[in-house]
């Protein structure tokens, strides 16, 4: 009784451990996925914000051309082919310069949409006035100052909020990391537990069989036995009364 009691105890453990692993290996495709998702969304923010960085760059020098123009930065002479110099040299006329691409012609090739990161984006997104409206506001210095600080600080923002994704991105691939290798180690620690139990489960229900065999056995020479004692009591029955007769 208490090997049947054994087997049955180690089919549960073994049951029971099969669907543990099972569920582990069903929660680490889930974070795998998941964790995929969570990258592809953070290189997603990140190409977004460093595009946005990229064009407040050029709103700042387009601004400084008329704020500050010794601050201001000219875009690069355009490089001729040799073949496009003679050509002009000679009274040619030079090929016609490819338009710029991106957000209203200034070259930045992604279109993004600076989220308000302050309550001064909104201010900071109006374009800087006409010329013939200067004398409507305050001294040009002031005004210099105050739309280039507020682009400053969204440049402030988004680099802020880059650096603070860097850290979090780290941090959870990290944590992935090390729950995809603890949960390994569980996994060949269980499926180990699962062979030594099936082995002792095959132990035991060999030695079961075994003593069942032994069981019957014995059963079967305890009845030889009985069958060849009842002959012999039959025999010495008969002996007896034959005895009696040939007196």
């Amino acid at each position: 009784e208490e090997t049947k009691a054994f087997i049955e105890t180690t089919t549960e453990e073994i049951a029971a451990l099969t669907a543990g692993i099972k569920a582990l290996d069903k929660s680490v495709i889930q974070a795998t996925d998941q964790r995929k998702a969570e990258n592809e969304e953070y290189k997603s923010t990140m190409a977004e914000n460093s595009a946005a960085v990229e064009l407040l760059g050029v709103a700042k020098n387009r601004l400084n051309k008329f704020y500050n123009p010794k601050l201001h930065v000219e875009a690069p002479k355009r490089e001729f082919s040799a073949e496009d110099r003679i050509a002009v040299n000679m009274g040619g006329t030079p090929p016609p310069t490819e338009a710029p691409g991106g957000i209203a012609g200034i070259g930045v090739a992604v279109f993004v949409q600076v989220k308000a990161h302050t309550q001064r984006s909104d201010d900071a997104a109006a374009p800087p006035p006409p010329l013939e409206a200067v004398g409507a506001y305050q001294k040009k210095g002031q005004e210099s100052a105050g739309v280039l600080t507020m682009v400053d600080m969204l440049v402030a923002d988004l680099d802020k909020e880059m650096q603070e994704m860097e850290v979090e991105e780290k941090d959870a691939q990290a944590d992935y990391e090390k729950y995809v290798q603890d949960s390994a180690d569980k996994r060949a620690q269980d499926s180990k537990s699962i062979q030594e139990k099936e082995s002792a489960k095959a132990d035991a229900e060999a030695a079961l069989g075994k003593a069942e065999l032994d069981k019957k056995s014995k059963e079967k020479e305890s009845y030889a036995t009985a069958t060849i004692l009842k002959d012999l009591h039959l025999e010495c029955d008969w002996l007896l009364s034959n005895f009696e007769m040939r007196k």
